[in-house]
């Protein structure tokens, strides 16, 4: 089975809000409850070989130490936090193409949600709760 097909049927398979944006790109909405009382959109998108998850996590805030996020990197696996120049944090998570089955792709999964459910922990945290996401 072709990794866009597998991935395909893997998402249509989940409960709760998803959807296909493009051939090769799903989307995913992950409940308040399971997110730290706010949804979080996965996005998937498989290109040059690779499959790629990411998620907005946590808006910029002062409060907020962007650099911990990527110190956070070192410790992760499959996934990492990104920054972007206004502070904004994401999680990206990459797979080979070759690798994709179901298992990888629960996986993946499973480590950005965690992930971002980390930074939302963090970010509810350091000074009230982090809105967006």
């Amino acid at each position: 089975m072709a990794a866009a097909d597998l991935v395909d049927a893997y998402v249509a398979a989940l409960p709760g809000e998803t959807r296909r944006l493009a051939p090769a790109e799903w989307g995913i909405t992950v409940h308040a409850d399971a997110a730290v009382g706010r949804p979080l959109d996965v996005g998937l998108r498989i290109a040059d070989g690779v499959l790629r998850a990411q998620a907005y996590a946590v808006p910029a805030r002062d409060e907020l130490n962007p650099w911990n996020f990527l110190h956070w990197n070192r410790q992760t696996r499959l996934v990492r936090f990104a920054c972007t120049r206004a502070g904004d944090i994401w999680v990206h998570g990459d797979l080979p193409v070759d690798a994709v089955d179901e298992r990888s792709v629960d996986r993946l999964l499973g480590l950005v949600a965690e992930a971002a459910r980390t930074a939302r922990e963090y970010a509810d945290g350091a000074g009230g709760q982090a809105d967006g996401g």
